[in-house]
Protein backbone atom coordinates (compact mmCIF):
# COMPACT_ATOMS: atom_id res chain seq x y z
CA UNK A 1 0.00 0.00 0.00
CA UNK A 2 2.72 2.43 0.94
CA UNK A 3 4.77 1.63 -2.14
CA UNK A 4 1.84 2.18 -4.43
CA UNK A 5 1.15 5.47 -2.72
CA UNK A 6 4.75 6.48 -3.31
CA UNK A 7 4.28 5.85 -6.99
CA UNK A 8 1.19 8.05 -7.07
CA UNK A 9 2.93 10.86 -5.22
CA UNK A 10 6.09 10.97 -7.29
CA UNK A 11 4.43 10.33 -10.64
CA UNK A 12 7.81 9.20 -11.89
CA UNK A 13 10.38 6.70 -12.46
CA UNK A 14 11.47 3.13 -11.74
CA UNK A 15 10.92 -0.33 -10.82
CA UNK A 16 12.11 -2.21 -13.77
CA UNK A 17 8.90 -4.11 -14.10
CA UNK A 18 5.09 -4.07 -14.42
CA UNK A 19 3.11 -2.93 -11.42
CA UNK A 20 -0.48 -3.71 -12.29
CA UNK A 21 -2.37 -5.46 -15.05
CA UNK A 22 -5.85 -4.07 -15.59
CA UNK A 23 -8.71 -6.27 -16.69
CA UNK A 24 -10.11 -3.87 -19.24
CA UNK A 25 -8.96 -1.11 -21.54
CA UNK A 26 -5.79 -2.63 -22.96
CA UNK A 27 -4.34 0.80 -23.59
CA UNK A 28 -4.16 1.13 -19.82
CA UNK A 29 -2.93 -2.38 -19.14
CA UNK A 30 0.21 -1.31 -17.39
CA UNK A 31 0.72 1.01 -14.48
CA UNK A 32 4.46 1.43 -14.17
CA UNK A 33 6.06 1.62 -10.75
CA UNK A 34 8.88 4.02 -11.25
CA UNK A 35 9.80 4.82 -7.73
CA UNK A 36 12.93 3.43 -6.22
CA UNK A 37 12.77 0.02 -4.64
CA UNK A 38 12.39 0.94 -1.02
CA UNK A 39 12.46 -0.68 2.37
CA UNK A 40 8.74 -0.19 2.72
CA UNK A 41 8.15 -2.34 -0.30
CA UNK A 42 5.79 -5.29 -0.60
CA UNK A 43 8.11 -6.75 -3.19
CA UNK A 44 11.70 -7.79 -2.76
CA UNK A 45 13.52 -7.10 -6.01
CA UNK A 46 16.60 -9.22 -6.81
CA UNK A 47 19.35 -8.86 -9.38
CA UNK A 48 19.10 -10.46 -12.80
CA UNK A 49 21.85 -13.01 -12.18
CA UNK A 50 20.07 -14.26 -9.07
CA UNK A 51 16.83 -14.65 -11.03
CA UNK A 52 18.67 -16.59 -13.74
CA UNK A 53 20.19 -18.89 -11.11
CA UNK A 54 16.77 -19.53 -9.56
CA UNK A 55 15.38 -20.42 -12.95
CA UNK A 56 18.27 -22.73 -13.70
CA UNK A 57 17.58 -24.50 -10.38
CA UNK A 58 14.02 -25.04 -11.61
CA UNK A 59 15.15 -26.61 -14.91
CA UNK A 60 14.19 -23.59 -16.99
CA UNK A 61 16.25 -23.07 -20.14
CA UNK A 62 18.56 -20.07 -19.59
CA UNK A 63 21.90 -19.04 -21.13
CA UNK A 64 25.10 -19.88 -19.27
CA UNK A 65 26.33 -16.99 -17.16
CA UNK A 66 28.77 -15.95 -14.46
CA UNK A 67 28.85 -12.93 -12.17
CA UNK A 68 31.98 -10.86 -11.44
CA UNK A 69 32.80 -8.20 -8.87
CA UNK A 70 36.01 -6.90 -10.47
CA UNK A 71 37.40 -6.31 -13.94
CA UNK A 72 40.13 -8.91 -13.34
CA UNK A 73 37.55 -11.49 -12.29
CA UNK A 74 35.45 -10.73 -15.37
CA UNK A 75 38.48 -11.16 -17.61
CA UNK A 76 39.36 -14.45 -15.90
CA UNK A 77 35.82 -15.77 -16.47
CA UNK A 78 36.00 -14.86 -20.15
CA UNK A 79 39.44 -16.44 -20.60
CA UNK A 80 38.18 -19.69 -19.06
CA UNK A 81 36.10 -20.22 -22.19
CA UNK A 82 33.06 -21.39 -20.19
CA UNK A 83 30.79 -18.86 -21.88
CA UNK A 84 32.27 -19.00 -25.35
CA UNK A 85 34.10 -16.24 -27.19
CA UNK A 86 31.03 -14.08 -27.85
CA UNK A 87 29.37 -12.83 -24.66
CA UNK A 88 27.03 -10.19 -23.29
CA UNK A 89 28.06 -8.14 -20.25
CA UNK A 90 25.27 -6.60 -18.18
CA UNK A 91 25.59 -4.11 -15.33
CA UNK A 92 23.68 -5.40 -12.31
CA UNK A 93 21.39 -2.71 -10.93
CA UNK A 94 17.80 -2.91 -9.71
CA UNK A 95 16.42 -0.77 -12.50
CA UNK A 96 15.38 -1.16 -16.11
CA UNK A 97 16.60 0.70 -19.16
CA UNK A 98 20.21 -0.38 -18.62
CA UNK A 99 21.09 -0.62 -22.29
CA UNK A 100 20.30 3.05 -22.88
CA UNK A 101 21.69 4.22 -19.55
CA UNK A 102 24.75 6.40 -18.92
CA UNK A 103 27.36 6.00 -16.21
CA UNK A 104 28.38 8.98 -14.10
CA UNK A 105 31.88 8.63 -15.59
CA UNK A 106 30.44 9.20 -19.07
CA UNK A 107 30.53 5.57 -20.24
CA UNK A 108 27.49 4.80 -22.36
CA UNK A 109 25.28 1.76 -21.86
CA UNK A 110 24.95 -0.88 -19.16
CA UNK A 111 24.74 -3.77 -21.65
CA UNK A 112 27.60 -4.56 -24.07
CA UNK A 113 28.68 -7.31 -26.45
CA UNK A 114 32.25 -8.50 -25.94
CA UNK A 115 34.39 -10.66 -28.21
CA UNK A 116 37.80 -10.54 -26.53
CA UNK A 117 39.38 -10.42 -23.06
CA UNK A 118 40.59 -6.83 -23.37
CA UNK A 119 37.05 -5.61 -24.12
CA UNK A 120 35.72 -7.52 -21.14
CA UNK A 121 38.30 -5.97 -18.81
CA UNK A 122 37.83 -2.48 -20.24
CA UNK A 123 34.02 -2.50 -20.08
CA UNK A 124 33.93 -4.07 -16.62
CA UNK A 125 36.37 -1.49 -15.24
CA UNK A 126 34.15 1.32 -16.56
CA UNK A 127 31.01 -0.20 -15.06
CA UNK A 128 32.09 -1.52 -11.67
CA UNK A 129 32.29 0.99 -8.86
CA UNK A 130 30.35 3.56 -10.86
CA UNK A 131 26.71 4.63 -10.85
CA UNK A 132 24.44 3.90 -13.80
CA UNK A 133 21.73 6.42 -14.59
CA UNK A 134 18.67 5.18 -16.47
CA UNK A 135 15.18 6.53 -16.99
CA UNK A 136 14.15 4.48 -13.97
CA UNK A 137 16.89 5.36 -11.48
CA UNK A 138 16.62 9.12 -11.18
CA UNK A 139 19.51 11.50 -11.64
CA UNK A 140 21.64 9.93 -8.90
CA UNK A 141 21.67 6.52 -10.56
CA UNK A 142 22.37 3.16 -8.95
CA UNK A 143 25.80 1.79 -7.98
CA UNK A 144 27.12 -1.12 -10.04
CA UNK A 145 28.85 -3.62 -7.78
CA UNK A 146 28.62 -6.65 -10.07
CA UNK A 147 28.52 -7.42 -13.76
CA UNK A 148 26.84 -10.45 -15.29
CA UNK A 149 28.65 -12.22 -18.12
CA UNK A 150 26.28 -14.29 -20.24
CA UNK A 151 26.84 -16.42 -23.31
CA UNK A 152 25.45 -14.72 -26.38
CA UNK A 153 22.57 -16.53 -28.07
CA UNK A 154 21.66 -15.74 -31.62
CA UNK A 155 17.96 -15.04 -31.49
CA UNK A 156 15.52 -15.50 -34.31
CA UNK A 157 12.69 -13.87 -32.44
CA UNK A 158 12.10 -12.03 -29.14
CA UNK A 159 8.84 -12.03 -27.19
CA UNK A 160 7.62 -10.79 -23.81
CA UNK A 161 6.19 -12.86 -20.96
CA UNK A 162 5.31 -12.21 -17.32
CA UNK A 163 3.31 -13.57 -14.41
CA UNK A 164 2.15 -11.17 -11.72
CA UNK A 165 -0.39 -10.78 -8.97
CA UNK A 166 -3.32 -8.68 -10.12
CA UNK A 167 -6.00 -7.40 -7.75
CA UNK A 168 -8.53 -6.98 -10.54
CA UNK A 169 -8.36 -10.75 -11.14
CA UNK A 170 -7.88 -11.65 -7.48
CA UNK A 171 -4.85 -13.74 -8.32
CA UNK A 172 -2.04 -14.40 -10.78
CA UNK A 173 -2.22 -13.29 -14.40
CA UNK A 174 -0.03 -14.27 -17.33
CA UNK A 175 0.79 -11.46 -19.75
CA UNK A 176 2.43 -12.06 -23.09
CA UNK A 177 3.23 -10.25 -26.31
CA UNK A 178 4.98 -11.20 -29.56
CA UNK A 179 6.79 -7.86 -29.29
CA UNK A 180 9.66 -8.53 -26.92
CA UNK A 181 12.93 -6.69 -26.52
CA UNK A 182 11.26 -3.31 -26.15
CA UNK A 183 9.34 -1.45 -23.48
CA UNK A 184 6.13 -3.33 -22.85
CA UNK A 185 4.59 -0.07 -21.71
CA UNK A 186 5.19 1.32 -25.22
CA UNK A 187 3.58 -1.75 -26.75
CA UNK A 188 0.56 -1.31 -24.48
CA UNK A 189 0.21 2.33 -25.50
CA UNK A 190 0.83 1.94 -29.23
CA UNK A 191 -0.46 -1.54 -30.13
CA UNK A 192 -2.57 -2.77 -27.18
CA UNK A 193 -4.09 -5.52 -29.33
CA UNK A 194 -0.69 -7.26 -29.26
CA UNK A 195 -0.84 -7.81 -25.51
CA UNK A 196 -2.54 -10.97 -24.29
CA UNK A 197 -3.67 -12.00 -20.80
CA UNK A 198 -4.60 -15.24 -19.11
CA UNK A 199 -6.05 -15.09 -15.59
CA UNK A 200 -5.03 -18.11 -13.48
CA UNK A 201 -7.22 -19.73 -10.84
CA UNK A 202 -4.94 -19.79 -7.81
CA UNK A 203 -6.69 -22.94 -6.54
CA UNK A 204 -6.27 -25.04 -9.67
CA UNK A 205 -3.11 -23.49 -11.08
CA UNK A 206 -2.18 -22.80 -14.67
CA UNK A 207 -3.78 -25.11 -17.24
CA UNK A 208 -2.20 -26.70 -20.32
CA UNK A 209 -4.66 -25.03 -22.67
CA UNK A 210 -3.79 -21.63 -21.16
CA UNK A 211 -0.05 -21.88 -21.73
CA UNK A 212 -0.52 -23.34 -25.22
CA UNK A 213 -2.90 -20.52 -26.10
CA UNK A 214 -0.51 -17.92 -24.68
CA UNK A 215 2.44 -19.42 -26.59
CA UNK A 216 0.42 -19.31 -29.80
CA UNK A 217 -0.60 -15.69 -29.19
CA UNK A 218 3.08 -14.84 -28.69
CA UNK A 219 3.87 -16.28 -32.12
CA UNK A 220 5.26 -19.71 -31.27
CA UNK A 221 4.30 -22.70 -33.38
CA UNK A 222 5.05 -26.41 -33.58
CA UNK A 223 7.76 -27.73 -31.28
CA UNK A 224 8.70 -24.17 -30.21
CA UNK A 225 5.12 -23.66 -29.00
CA UNK A 226 5.38 -26.78 -26.83
CA UNK A 227 8.76 -25.64 -25.45
CA UNK A 228 7.41 -22.18 -24.64
CA UNK A 229 4.32 -23.62 -22.94
CA UNK A 230 6.43 -25.97 -20.81
CA UNK A 231 8.69 -23.10 -19.71
CA UNK A 232 5.62 -21.04 -18.79
CA UNK A 233 4.39 -23.86 -16.55
CA UNK A 234 7.78 -24.03 -14.83
CA UNK A 235 7.82 -20.26 -14.39
CA UNK A 236 4.40 -20.45 -12.74
CA UNK A 237 5.67 -23.19 -10.43
CA UNK A 238 8.60 -20.93 -9.47
CA UNK A 239 6.19 -18.03 -9.00
CA UNK A 240 4.07 -20.01 -6.52
CA UNK A 241 6.79 -21.91 -4.67
CA UNK A 242 8.91 -18.82 -4.02
CA UNK A 243 6.01 -16.51 -3.10
CA UNK A 244 6.77 -14.25 -6.05
CA UNK A 245 4.65 -11.25 -6.96
CA UNK A 246 6.26 -10.83 -10.38
CA UNK A 247 8.16 -12.98 -12.86
CA UNK A 248 9.02 -10.92 -15.93
CA UNK A 249 10.97 -12.20 -18.94
CA UNK A 250 12.05 -9.86 -21.72
CA UNK A 251 13.14 -11.34 -23.99
CA UNK A 252 11.44 -14.71 -23.88
CA UNK A 253 13.25 -15.80 -27.00
CA UNK A 254 13.54 -18.32 -29.79
CA UNK A 255 17.02 -19.08 -31.14
CA UNK A 256 17.98 -19.64 -34.76
CA UNK A 257 18.06 -23.42 -34.20
CA UNK A 258 14.52 -23.53 -32.78
CA UNK A 259 15.24 -23.55 -29.02
CA UNK A 260 13.28 -21.41 -26.55
CA UNK A 261 15.21 -19.61 -23.81
CA UNK A 262 14.60 -17.24 -20.93
CA UNK A 263 17.20 -14.56 -21.68
CA UNK A 264 16.46 -12.07 -18.89
CA UNK A 265 14.84 -12.11 -15.50
CA UNK A 266 13.04 -9.67 -13.24
CA UNK A 267 11.73 -11.29 -10.10
CA UNK A 268 9.89 -9.75 -7.18
CA UNK A 269 8.95 -11.58 -3.99
CA UNK A 270 6.40 -10.88 -1.30
CA UNK A 271 8.00 -9.37 1.81
CA UNK A 272 5.25 -10.92 3.92
CA UNK A 273 6.57 -14.38 3.02
CA UNK A 274 10.07 -13.70 4.31
CA UNK A 275 9.56 -16.10 7.24
CA UNK A 276 9.33 -19.06 4.80
CA UNK A 277 11.58 -17.69 2.04
CA UNK A 278 14.66 -16.79 4.05
CA UNK A 279 17.06 -17.95 1.34
CA UNK A 280 15.43 -15.71 -1.24
CA UNK A 281 15.36 -12.71 1.07
CA UNK A 282 19.04 -13.17 1.90
CA UNK A 283 19.66 -12.00 -1.68
CA UNK A 284 18.49 -8.53 -0.78
CA UNK A 285 20.94 -5.82 -1.91
CA UNK A 286 20.64 -2.80 0.37
CA UNK A 287 23.19 -0.86 -1.69
CA UNK A 288 20.42 -0.43 -4.25
CA UNK A 289 18.02 1.02 -1.70
CA UNK A 290 17.47 4.48 -0.32
CA UNK A 291 19.82 4.79 2.66
CA UNK A 292 17.25 6.92 4.47
CA UNK A 293 14.71 4.14 4.28
CA UNK A 294 17.16 1.49 5.39
CA UNK A 295 18.12 3.56 8.43
CA UNK A 296 14.49 4.34 9.28
CA UNK A 297 13.55 0.68 9.13
CA UNK A 298 16.16 -0.14 11.78
CA UNK A 299 14.07 1.93 14.18
CA UNK A 300 10.70 0.55 13.01
CA UNK A 301 9.76 3.81 11.35
CA UNK A 302 7.35 3.73 8.41
CA UNK A 303 9.39 5.90 6.06
CA UNK A 304 9.42 6.32 2.28
CA UNK A 305 11.83 8.79 0.71
CA UNK A 306 10.53 11.12 -2.00
CA UNK A 307 12.04 13.95 -4.01
CA UNK A 308 10.40 17.01 -2.46
CA UNK A 309 11.72 19.70 -0.13
CA UNK A 310 9.40 19.54 2.90
CA UNK A 311 10.16 16.81 5.42
CA UNK A 312 7.08 15.34 7.11
CA UNK A 313 6.86 13.78 10.57
CA UNK A 314 3.31 12.57 11.22
CA UNK A 315 1.54 9.95 13.31
CA UNK A 316 -0.89 7.79 11.37
CA UNK A 317 -0.74 6.71 7.70
CA UNK A 318 -3.98 8.46 6.79
CA UNK A 319 -2.91 11.72 8.42
CA UNK A 320 0.51 11.41 6.77
CA UNK A 321 -1.07 11.10 3.34
CA UNK A 322 -3.42 13.99 4.06
CA UNK A 323 -0.43 16.09 5.14
CA UNK A 324 1.36 15.33 1.89
CA UNK A 325 -1.76 16.18 -0.10
CA UNK A 326 -2.22 19.55 1.55
CA UNK A 327 1.46 20.40 1.08
CA UNK A 328 1.01 19.83 -2.64
CA UNK A 329 -2.27 21.75 -2.59
CA UNK A 330 -0.35 24.79 -1.37
CA UNK A 331 2.28 24.41 -4.07
CA UNK A 332 4.92 22.52 -2.11
CA UNK A 333 6.38 19.04 -2.45
CA UNK A 334 6.82 16.44 0.32
CA UNK A 335 10.28 14.97 0.81
CA UNK A 336 8.98 11.80 2.41
CA UNK A 337 6.17 9.78 3.85
CA UNK A 338 6.80 9.23 7.56
CA UNK A 339 4.36 7.66 9.97
CA UNK A 340 5.84 7.29 13.47
CA UNK A 341 2.77 5.31 14.51
CA UNK A 342 0.74 5.38 17.66
CA UNK A 343 3.28 3.80 19.97
CA UNK A 344 6.47 5.65 19.08
CA UNK A 345 8.96 6.49 21.79
CA UNK A 346 10.83 9.75 22.22
CA UNK A 347 13.95 7.98 20.90
CA UNK A 348 12.12 6.93 17.73
CA UNK A 349 10.87 10.46 17.20
CA UNK A 350 14.42 11.72 17.71
CA UNK A 351 15.75 9.31 15.09
CA UNK A 352 12.99 10.31 12.65
CA UNK A 353 13.85 13.94 13.17
CA UNK A 354 17.55 13.22 12.64
CA UNK A 355 16.83 11.49 9.32
CA UNK A 356 14.80 14.47 8.11
CA UNK A 357 17.37 16.96 9.31
CA UNK A 358 20.19 15.10 7.53
CA UNK A 359 18.34 14.99 4.21
CA UNK A 360 20.00 17.57 1.93
CA UNK A 361 16.82 17.91 -0.13
CA UNK A 362 14.78 18.98 2.90
CA UNK A 363 14.45 22.75 3.32
CA UNK A 364 11.79 22.72 6.05
CA UNK A 365 10.33 20.13 8.41
CA UNK A 366 6.60 19.90 9.09
CA UNK A 367 5.56 18.07 12.25
CA UNK A 368 1.87 17.20 12.26
CA UNK A 369 0.66 15.26 15.28
CA UNK A 370 -2.87 14.42 16.35
CA UNK A 371 -2.53 13.00 19.81
CA UNK A 372 -4.78 10.03 20.42
CA UNK A 373 -2.80 6.96 21.33
CA UNK A 374 0.34 8.97 20.62
CA UNK A 375 0.76 11.75 23.19
CA UNK A 376 1.81 15.14 21.89
CA UNK A 377 4.30 15.63 24.72
CA UNK A 378 6.19 12.45 23.69
CA UNK A 379 6.59 13.89 20.21
CA UNK A 380 7.73 17.20 21.65
CA UNK A 381 10.27 15.44 23.87
CA UNK A 382 11.72 13.65 20.85
CA UNK A 383 11.97 16.85 18.81
CA UNK A 384 13.59 18.79 21.63
CA UNK A 385 16.00 15.95 22.32
CA UNK A 386 16.97 15.79 18.66
CA UNK A 387 17.39 19.54 18.46
CA UNK A 388 19.67 19.44 21.47
CA UNK A 389 21.87 16.66 20.12
CA UNK A 390 22.15 17.61 16.44
CA UNK A 391 21.13 21.27 16.35
CA UNK A 392 18.33 22.88 14.39
CA UNK A 393 19.66 22.75 10.87
CA UNK A 394 16.24 23.21 9.24
CA UNK A 395 13.27 25.46 10.05
CA UNK A 396 10.62 23.42 11.88
CA UNK A 397 6.87 24.00 11.67
CA UNK A 398 4.86 22.22 14.35
CA UNK A 399 1.13 21.50 14.47
CA UNK A 400 -0.06 19.63 17.55
CA UNK A 401 -3.58 18.66 18.57
CA UNK A 402 -4.97 16.15 21.03
CA UNK A 403 -3.65 14.39 24.13
CA UNK A 404 -1.29 16.52 26.25
CA UNK A 405 -1.09 19.23 23.60
CA UNK A 406 -0.59 22.01 26.15
CA UNK A 407 2.25 20.13 27.82
CA UNK A 408 3.82 19.68 24.40
CA UNK A 409 3.58 23.36 23.56
CA UNK A 410 5.17 24.26 26.87
CA UNK A 411 8.05 21.85 26.22
CA UNK A 412 8.72 23.41 22.83
CA UNK A 413 8.43 26.99 24.05
CA UNK A 414 10.72 26.27 27.00
CA UNK A 415 13.30 24.42 24.91
CA UNK A 416 15.06 27.54 23.70
CA UNK A 417 14.84 26.34 20.09
CA UNK A 418 12.96 28.43 17.58
CA UNK A 419 10.10 26.46 16.07
CA UNK A 420 7.12 27.79 14.20
CA UNK A 421 3.85 26.74 15.84
CA UNK A 422 0.73 26.41 13.69
CA UNK A 423 -2.91 26.44 14.71
CA UNK A 424 -4.15 23.86 12.22
CA UNK A 425 -2.96 21.72 9.32
CA UNK A 426 -3.79 24.28 6.65
CA UNK A 427 -1.86 26.94 8.54
CA UNK A 428 1.07 24.54 9.05
CA UNK A 429 1.23 23.58 5.38
CA UNK A 430 1.03 27.21 4.26
CA UNK A 431 3.92 28.17 6.54
CA UNK A 432 6.00 25.13 5.58
CA UNK A 433 5.66 25.83 1.84
CA UNK A 434 6.53 29.52 2.25
CA UNK A 435 9.50 28.86 4.51
CA UNK A 436 10.84 26.16 2.18
CA UNK A 437 10.55 28.58 -0.73
CA UNK A 438 12.51 31.23 1.17
CA UNK A 439 15.29 28.70 1.79
CA UNK A 440 15.22 27.67 -1.88
CA UNK A 441 15.59 31.25 -3.06
CA UNK A 442 18.45 31.82 -0.65
CA UNK A 443 20.20 28.69 -1.94
CA UNK A 444 19.84 29.86 -5.53
CA UNK A 445 21.74 33.08 -4.86
CA UNK A 446 24.12 31.32 -2.47
CA UNK A 447 23.32 33.28 0.67
CA UNK A 448 22.55 32.04 4.14
CA UNK A 449 19.18 32.51 5.77
CA UNK A 450 18.07 32.37 9.41
CA UNK A 451 14.68 32.71 11.04
CA UNK A 452 13.82 34.85 14.05
CA UNK A 453 10.57 34.50 15.93
CA UNK A 454 7.98 35.88 15.83
CA UNK A 455 7.91 35.85 12.07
Amino acid sequence: MLKLFKNVVTKSNNINNIKTVLASQPQQIFQVNTGYTSYQKRNLNVHEYIGIDLMRENNIAVPNGKVASSADEAKKIYESGELGSDIVMKAQVLAGGRGKGTFKNGFQGGVHMCTNADEVHDFASKMLGNSLVTKQTGAEGKPVNKVFLMERLYLRRETYFSILMDRSHNGPVMVGSPDGGMSIEDVAAETPERIFKEAIDIKTGVQDEQVMRMAENMGFAGDEQKQAAEIMKKLYQLFIEKDATLVEINPFAETSDGQVFVCDSKLNFDDNAEFRQKKVHDYRDRTQEDSREVEAAQYDLNYIGLDGSIGCLVNGAGLAKATMDIIQLHGGSPANFLDVGGGATANQVQKAFEILNADKKVRAILVNIFGGIMRCDVIAQGIVKAAGSIGMGKPVIVRLQGTNVEEARQLIEASGFRMILADDLDDAATKAVKVADIVRQAEEIQVGVSFELPL
